[in-house]
């Protein structure tokens, strides 16, 4: 299976949509939106932005290991 690393991230808070290389040696926990500049934190359950706000989840959970 191909892991995707490109994920695109919509904020909850004005829905600005950017597309964002993910991290694979790392968890990303907080995310600014340039847009509005709010400071994205996962959802409860999620391990990282990427899962909670983003098109496809982070390496760890697409490959189906524990993220963090």
């Amino acid at each position: 299976m191909e892991i995707i690393l490109k994920s695109e991230i919509t904020c909850p808070n004005c829905g600005h949509k950017k597309v964002e290389d993910m991290p694979t040696n790392a968890c990303q926990f907080f995310y600014e939106c340039e847009n509005c500049k709010t400071v994205l934190k996962p959802n409860e359950g999620d391990c990282c932005v990427y899962c909670s706000y983003g098109t496809v989840p982070c390496p760890p959970i697409q490959e189906n290991k524990s993220c963090c």
